[in-house]
């Protein structure tokens, strides 16, 4: 089925698009301190459903994706620093503008001291060193305030990456993410860790994040039930800055506000 009817379409690529390839860019990309310039292919794959693939671009300010949406090619730019995402129809040359998801509180984390920096209602204690599998860690007490009642949780933060190696929660949930080693994949050097939730009743869901070091990016993610996300074909080279330009020759359309959620998955290097 072809839309002809170019905010529809956008519509559309808009819910596939975030599903799909928004988390490399949330989960890797949004705070950008990326290690380098590159092009890849995102793929995804469901057990049971056709793979969704779409082209990467990535700059040291803006990510541009490109997916085929019912037959149109359809263009997404993310400019990062300025927290704006223009999207693109080939189709009937027309782009819409937007505010991309604001991350800033989880960049204001990456440069301060404490990880309650930037959010409201919550403050943080630091209750001192520990090691966690060998590795540096701060261990933190977390307060939330939530109608009038106070929440607390535990979270050991990594040195050097500044992601929560541990996570207690009050209703005795536990999360951990370990590195069990180096591996290469897709030609890369990646880091391989292991993150694992269990509940208060015991039941645990696990997941496998495969970090590439020289890019600052989870490259690979295995979740539950055969899901896999990874970048492939990754090229590392400067991007064309033609690339992350509207056309001139494209119009700017007006659709209503989409509710926007991405779904951020550990482990969170920056």
């Amino acid at each position: 089925m072809i839309f002809r009817d170019g905010v529809e379409l956008m519509k559309l690529f808009i819910r596939l698009n975030y599903i799909v390839f928004g988390y490399f860019i949330v989960s890797s990309v949004n705070a950008f301190e990326i290690g380098a310039e590159f092009s890849a292919e995102a793929v995804q794959i469901i057990p049971g459903h056709p793979s969704m693939n779409a082209k990467m671009f990535i700059s040291k300010n803006a990510v541009r994706t490109e997916s085929m949406v019912s037959g149109n090619t359809m263009v997404e730019i993310v400019y990062t620093k300025e927290k704006r995402q223009v999207l693109l129809n080939q189709f009937s040359k027309t782009y819409i503008e937007q505010n991309a998801l604001d991350n800033s509180a989880n960049s204001t984390q990456v440069k301060t001291t404490s990880p309650c920096s930037g959010l409201v209602n919550v403050s943080c204690k630091n209750l001192g060193k520990e090691k966690i599998n060998g590795r540096n860690t701060t261990k933190w007490e977390m307060t939330t305030k939530k109608n009038g009642r106070d929440f607390k949780s535990l979270h050991w933060l990594d040195k050097k990456y500044r992601m929560p190696l541990r996570e207690q929660f009050q209703d005795g949930t536990v999360s951990t993410i370990t590195m069990l080693g180096k591996e290469v994949v897709n030609s890369r050097k990646t880091e391989k860790w292991k993150f694992i939730a269990t509940r208060p009743d015991g039941k645990s869901v696990e997941s496998m994040q495969w970090y590439d070091p020289k890019l600052k990016m989870v490259i690979r993610e295995e979740l539950p039930g055969g899901f896999i996300r990874e970048l492939r074909n990754i090229k590392v080279a400067k991007q064309d800055k033609k690339l992350f330009k509207i056309p001139s020759e494209y119009k700017k359309e007006v659709i209503p506000a989409i509710g926007q959620q991405r779904r951020m998955m550990p482990p969170r290097h920056r």
